[in-house]
């Protein structure tokens, strides 16, 4: 039996130590959420000061026609269906000249998985976006969209991650990790696979000199433990590759889907998980606390529980989040009021670009 106390581990964090998955579960019980601050507040200064990150960003979400059926969407529907959309890549293309001299810098393109689209496909769009906005970064696919669209035309990994970066891809946005446990996936998204696809094409992303980024979707039918297994193997590949820029510790919302039943979490639970993704993850620079999904005054709370960053201007420009009833039905924030937000939680503002480049 470990000997594990709150001023034990106290001093091992304080001390700059790595904690254990026993260490951090009994934090998570045990610890008080002041303390959970505290200590997470400190390990964030120590990588990244008092600085909170934002970026000028807007979303395309090619489409809702999807293969998987997971229980928690709200976001999913069938081809034909009421509420879905499959746009053109002429309607893509219009939706990107909308932001011609706006000063963005980042466009973050995810949707579903759709049953008759490639990674040829994709690269042609990459391609036409690129042209539109050839100053911008695109972040662009889940590791889920990935790997189908690459095993739809018949490549490797490796060389479908290679023509999507010929063709304009910079980065990869972390969705598709849900609960990195294959027991909770089997209930959750089971036709996403195990983790070891998630897992597999982060790695192969971070070979190809892809930065990327985690999710985690927490408080459906996973536990703490759960929470804390996927964080370890987050870890873990961060230790092996070093290819994640930031964690996003993502609030499954429960409007319109069929684990609508089981409710949310609390804002206090939120603000735990945050804290303990910063104390778990040493190794991963930042952890992003996703407005659209928070809302305005948790995401400042979670300025305090160890987050850095906090997305983007994203300029209603996705739906994901609310379809599933997220308090901003249709997000959107100018950089001076993510500017305002972040000063008045007593931090400081600091525009980025995809890369975590400060920009003046």
């Amino acid at each position: 039996m470990i000997d594990i106390t709150i001023g034990r581990l106290s001093e091992k964090i304080n001390a700059g130590g790595r904690l254990s998955a026993d260490e951090l579960l009994y934090l998570y019980d045990h610890g008080s959420l002041s303390l959970l601050a505290s200590l997470a507040h400190q390990r964030r200064e120590r990588l990244n000061g008092r600085k909170v990150f934002f970026n000028r960003n807007f979303h395309l979400e090619p489409t809702n026609i999807c293969i998987n059926d997971c229980v928690f969407c709200s976001y999913r529907r069938n081809e034909g269906e009421e509420g879905s959309w499959d746009y053109s890549p002429e309607e893509l293309m219009e939706q990107c000249r909308a932001y011609v001299g706006a000063n963005i810098t980042e466009v973050h393109i995810v949707g579903g998985v759709h049953p008759s689209r490639d990674v040829y496909y994709y690269a042609a769009l990459l391609q036409g976006v690129k042209k539109i906005l050839p100053h911008v970064h695109i972040k662009a696919f889940t590791a889920i969209e990935l790997d189908y669209m690459i095993r739809k035309a018949g490549l490797s990994l490796e060389e479908g991650l290679a023509l999507l970066r010929q063709n304009g891809l910079d980065a990869v946005p972390g969705g598709g990790a849900e609960i990195l446990d294959d027991d909770i996936r089997r209930q959750l998204c089971p036709k996403k696979g195990p983790s070891a696809t998630w897992l597999k094409v982060h790695e192969a992303a971070h070979r190809s000199g892809l930065r990327t980024n985690a999710t985690m979707l927490f408080g459906h039918i996973e536990t703490r433990r759960h929470r804390i297994r996927h964080l370890l193997l987050l870890r873990d590949l961060q230790d092996a590759t070093g290819g994640f820029d930031a964690f996003i510790p993502l609030k499954y919302k429960s409007r319109h889907n069929e684990l609508g039943g089981i409710g949310e979490v609390s804002g206090m639970e939120v603000l735990r998980t945050m804290a303990i993704s910063r104390l778990a993850l040493d190794n991963i620079p930042h952890i992003k606390a996703y407005w659209p999904m928070l809302g305005k005054g948790l995401m400042q709370l979670s300025l305090l529980f160890g987050a850095d960053d906090i997305d983007g201007t994203i300029n209603d420009s996705t739906k994901i989040y609310s379809m599933a009833g997220a308090e901003d039905t249709h997000p959107v924030f100018t950089d001076a009021e993510l500017s305002r937000l972040v000063g008045d939680a007593g931090f400081i503002p600091v525009e980025r670009n995809t890369f975590y480049e400060e920009l003046l």
